[in-house]
């Protein structure tokens, strides 16, 4: 009986002291700062232009909560605007994602220019001037804000040593826009308007390294509509097909597609003297109106106006 006793006695100091010891070691390990994750990887340039319209901060919600999955990633967010938009501004902040925003408005000889508009570019070169200022590796992407992304490509691009590519889906009628891929190297491109274009790409099928850009300090993005893509790619010169690397599993999968929100009318004028006072005030300040359409009618406006040739970019 005594040895019986001695034995539960000694299991149970044993039992105790194996607690007490991992309750130390947990607490011990929890003291001890957690490696971050965002400096294990390099980091990621994510450009979107955007500019005033009704589905703006629709399509900045659904691109900024996709790149939130993203880590160790800065938002360069290039307005067409004048001014900046206390709108714009509080739904990157809501959102969370780390982010610079500025302005570049499209010149005057553009804008006022009745033939096609080079949408993108000026907020697309302002944001190439903010990374020969202030990053120095990483890659950078050209994200259009009506797009739609798998969070797998940012992973892959990420590792882009000069130029990556991949596939776009619902591209022209053709469906999708690719690199033409046998036996592991580019024989070609894919895509339903060639154009006499060297490289006829999306803007959504092209990462660059930081690196690469500031190798080139003259590339930039020509003011050349329809030739944006191409413009730029061959700015990069001295660039060769077998310096491009191909994601989206040697380019046989599609991970960015070429979506486009409809547009949508802009919001008539609220009715103050019956809503006042309600939250449809408030509501009423996030809406793109009417009135800003150079003070067109509301019947004009549907008559006679696109919203595409009012604004600048798409």
């Amino acid at each position: 009986m005594a040895l019986g006793k001695s034995i539960k006695m000694y299991l149970t100091i044993f039992v105790a002291t194996t607690c007490i010891y991992m309750v130390l070691y947990q607490y011990h390990i929890s003291r001890q700062p957690l490696p971050s994750p965002d400096i294990t990887k390099p980091p990621l340039y994510v450009i979107t232009p955007t500019y005033r319209r009704p589905e703006q901060l629709a399509e900045l919600t659904r691109l900024g909560y996709t790149l939130k999955h993203v880590i160790n990633l800065l938002w360069l967010v290039i307005e067409d605007a004048h001014n900046t938009s206390d709108i714009v501004e509080n739904t990157l902040n809501r959102i969370g994602v780390p982010y610079e925003y500025y302005l570049a408005p499209m010149p005057d000889e553009y804008r006022k220019s009745k033939k096609a508009k080079p949408r993108g570019v000026s907020n697309r070169n302002r944001a190439l001037l903010w990374l020969r200022e202030n990053a120095t590796d990483g890659v950078f992407y050209f994200a259009d804000d009506d797009n739609t992304y798998d969070i797998n490509i940012f992973e892959q691009m990420r590792y882009t040593k000069k130029v990556s590519m991949w596939p776009v889906g619902l591209v022209t009628k053709l469906g999708v826009s690719s690199p033409i891929v046998k036996g592991g190297s580019i024989e070609g491109f894919y895509d339903g308007w060639i154009g006499g274009r060297k490289y006829p790409v999306d803007m959504a099928g092209f990462a660059v390294s930081v690196k690469f850009l500031h190798e080139r300090p003259q590339a930039k993005m020509p003011y050349k509509p329809g030739y944006e893509e191409d413009g730029f790619l061959k700015s990069l010169a001295p660039l060769d097909n077998a310096d491009i690397q191909l994601l989206a599993n040697n380019c046989s999968e599609i991970l960015t597609w070429h979506t486009q929100t409809k547009s949508n009318h802009p919001a008539e004028s609220l009715n103050m003297t019956k809503y006042g006072g309600t939250n449809l005030v408030d509501l009423d300040k996030q809406l793109v109106k009417v009135q800003i359409f150079q003070r067109l009618s509301i019947e004009s406006y549907y008559a006679k106006v696109n919203v595409y040739q009012i604004f600048p970019f798409k």
